[in-house]
């Protein structure tokens, strides 16, 4: 069980990368550590790694090489991530890819292999360093895939499978690369891990061409970004069960897709929205949305959006994401850090006890009774659905979330007994959904 930071640097955000600052960097990595976070989730910018498509600037891998060694010189691990991609409603895409040069992202051959080869050496270039955790392929890229994108890429399911495989084996080919130089003290359950990271339309929006299949069949664990924007904190409040639990029942609505009762659950991204809970609420917040994800079996991690705010002298970011910090921009903790900060404390570095999974899942339909496959499941699953309305009454009455079962793997009696449930339900009759319009931050003025 780890905690840790997304780390945005204190000093010119991530535009940093034009002019990195080991100092300012040392700086910020001596600040997360602080909060007793045991790793960081650092985010290279594309752009300016692979400026162009058959050139991958050797000086920015090497900046972030030096990132992941002063990382380590504070007893931080550090998850990169390859593709920026999108960061706090800005997206980070090369000029080889737009404009006069549109091609798509996720199918043109060029650019799949053109991607794959800087993935590759992103991951060759810090394949050696004891404290790595892993590499992560982008930061939510399927957001490039379908609305609310303003430009989004054309991209099937099945595209969309081939593309993720194609990244992943990269990614496990440059850290095989750098396989040789790798201390052969590391043990095996310190190798670095290979990730798929989506946001929360991957699970809850049937038109996504992601879905959970992608999180769950790509990559050594399965991601979730969990943000309560998502229109949980209007329909629950702040502090209400669906918005602190949201967490919680993202993970164990994930955990539903994947093939193998062991498979780790990551949950990479979680943060507390100011523009849906309140500055005086963020750290009650904190607390309970950390303590209900401790109740998620195969737990790996909690990574917390992030380690400091967004400076008020850059212009256009939402609002929101200039107070989203643990720390303020000048290095201040915050009541939010400070309350991480005892979670870490409390649950960190071998004080966390792994829970006994839940006996009881609700069943989640995925599969019609002939066992046709749904229109549906997805948006049911979100906020609002019937589904989630279910989980959440069962979650209040017993303490504790319940697992979740996909109907198509009903019959599989040996992955419910290695997962150890013993009792599947259904959604009661007479649950009801509730219509909500979501807008996605990345739309947001």
């Amino acid at each position: 069980m780890r905690f840790g930071v997304n780390h945005t640097p204190s000093n010119g955000w991530f535009h940093s990368w034009l002019d990195f600052s080991p100092s300012d960097t040392a700086r910020d990595l001596e600040a997360i550590a602080s909060l007793g976070a045991d790793h960081v989730r650092i985010f290279p910018l594309w752009p300016v790694v692979q400026p162009n498509r058959t050139l991958i600037r050797p000086s920015a891998l090497e900046d972030v090489a030096t990132v992941v060694d002063i990382a380590g010189s504070f007893g931080l691990d550090v998850n990169v991530d390859a593709l920026q991609g999108h960061l706090s409603s800005f997206d980070f895409v090369p000029s080889w890819l737009e404009s006069w040069h549109r091609r798509n992202m996720f199918t043109d051959p060029d650019v799949v292999a053109s991607t794959a080869a800087y993935v590759r050496a992103l991951a060759a270039a810090v394949a050696d360093r004891p404290n790595l955790l892993g590499i992560t392929i982008g930061n939510e890229v399927n957001q490039f895939a379908h609305a609310p994108h303003p430009a989004p890429f054309a991209t099937t399911a099945e595209q969309g499978h081939a593309w993720a495989a194609a990244m992943v084996d990269a990614a496990r080919a440059g850290l095989g690369d750098g396989r040789e130089a790798r201390s052969a003290s590391v043990p095996p359950a310190r190798r670095p891990l290979v990730t798929l990271a989506q946001y929360d339309a991957a699970w809850y929006d049937d038109a996504q061409p992601f879905g959970p299949e992608h999180a769950a069949e790509h990559g050594d664990a399965t991601v979730t970004h969990s943000w309560v924007f998502n229109g949980a904190a209007r329909l629950h409040g702040a502090l209400g069960a669906g918005s602190v639990r949201h967490g919680e029942y993202l993970l164990q609505l994930a955990a539903a897709w994947n093939g193998r009762a062991d498979r780790p659950n990551w949950l990479q991204e979680v943060g507390a929205p100011t523009n849906v809970v309140d500055v005086a609420d963020a750290p009650t917040f904190t607390e309970q949305t950390i303590r209900h994800a401790l109740d998620v079996q195969e737990l790996s991690g909690i990574t917390w959006w992030c380690s400091h705010d967004v400076s008020r002298s850059l212009a256009d970011f939402p609002e929101l994401e200039y107070d989203l910090g643990l720390l303020t921009n000048d290095g201040r903790v915050k009541p939010t850090g400070e309350r991480f900060r005892e979670m870490a404390l409390a649950f960190g570095d071998g004080r966390y006890d792994a829970p006994t999974p839940p006996a009881t899942a609700l069943v989640l339909d995925d599969v019609a009774p002939d066992g046709a496959a749904l229109h549906g499941t997805r948006v049911d699953s979100a906020p609002g659905g019937r589904f989630a309305a279910a989980w959440l009454t069962l979650a209040e009455q017993d303490g504790r979330g319940p697992q979740v079962v996909l109907r198509s793997r009903l019959a599989d009696t040996a992955l419910l007994a290695a997962r150890g449930i013993r009792t599947c339900v259904d959604v009661p009759a007479g649950t009801t959904a509730t219509a909500l319009s979501v807008t996605h931050p990345a739309t947001m003025p």
